[in-house]
């Protein structure tokens, strides 16, 4: 899979990939992330890519010209499946959409600044709008983040254990069960009994329930869907 990214500070983004999973999978050849900075399609030699917004009131918004001549010119050299733009008003970023987008081969994401981009960038280039939360964040490069982040740990041959991505929270609608680790005793508090006896049969039904009691008290609204 390859992703592209567009963004007014790229400098925020280049922490995330260096490092852990994203790392891995780049290592790997399953992954590569190509992050532009959208400066180098700068109006002039100021480096200006936002203007005031017609209407009046405070403020800047992304310009066209910039944002149209990067998408243009990085189509010349590939076909992209998706061209995302991440929004507070897009649709809300769910494990489904992750899942379905780790299955595409090509993807660019555009950074917002500011007030966001014009209107006309997202009518004619953009095919999925995204938000990650029903929150403002001051760009879109955390969200882009939080995307790609989603998407490759789920590419298979990125994890060690590729069963352990089936059984995330959100998988089947469902939150994750309790999870526990040596020592089996640690001040008193025990770890259940069941996960010591060695039937990986009863465990995955007491983690079944785990799961599902969780999920009623903690987000009974995955449960409707």
């Amino acid at each position: 899979m390859v992703i592209h990214i567009i963004s007014a500070v790229p400098e925020l983004l280049e922490s995330p990939f260096q490092h852990s999973i994203m790392k891995r999978a780049a290592d790997k050849g399953l992954l590569q992330i190509h992050v532009h900075n959208l400066r180098k399609w700068a109006i002039n030699k100021h480096g200006q890519i936002d203007d005031y917004q017609y209407g009046g009131g405070a403020g800047m918004v992304m310009m066209c010209e910039p944002l149209t001549n990067a998408i243009e010119e990085l189509q010349q050299e590939k076909k992209f499946d998706e061209i995302i733009y991440v929004t507070p008003d897009g649709n809300t970023y769910n494990q489904s959409t992750a899942n379905q987008l780790s299955l595409k081969e090509n993807i660019l994401i555009i950074c917002g600044h500011y007030k966001g981009i014009d209107q006309r960038i997202r009518d004619k280039y953009v095919t999925k709008e995204i938000s990650v939360g029903d929150y403002v964040l001051s760009g879109g490069e955390l969200a882009a983040a939080i995307i790609v982040d989603s998407i490759g740990r789920i590419i298979p041959g990125v994890l060690n254990d590729e069963t352990s991505a089936l059984f995330d929270s959100f998988q089947d609608n469902l939150l994750a069960p309790p999870v526990y680790t040596r020592p089996a005793d640690f001040n008193g508090m025990k770890v259940p009994d069941i996960l010591l006896q060695g039937d990986p049969k009863k465990v995955e039904e007491w983690r079944y329930e785990q799961s599902l009691q969780r999920t009623q008290e903690r987000r009974p609204d995955l449960l409707k869907d």
